[in-house]
């Protein structure tokens, strides 16, 4: 298995040399694997979209908008479509 090194900030650093009984490298291996599988995954799904930014963008800002209205109306007690 290839080796790879990594850079913590100094307070982070304190901490994983004060806990020599956990496997830090056995916790790290873990986070990687699992983002890189999302990261296939991802890949995976998006290799065939027709989508392009823009769509994305104004997508991204449809969903927001009505995630705020949602919240807005629970906030003022009102009841929104989706509730």
């Amino acid at each position: 298995m290839p080796n790879m090194t990594l850079s913590l900030p100094e307070d982070v650093y304190r901490i994983v040399k004060a806990h020599n009984e956990v496997r830090w490298s056995e916790i790290a291996r873990r986070a990687i694997e699992d983002y890189a599988r999302k990261i296939t995954l991802l890949n995976a799904m998006t290799e065939n979209s027709e989508l392009n930014e823009n769509d994305i963008a104004a997508l991204d800002k449809t969903v927001k908008a009505g995630i705020q209205n949602h919240y807005k109306s629970k906030a003022s007690g009102r009841k929104t479509n989706s509730s």
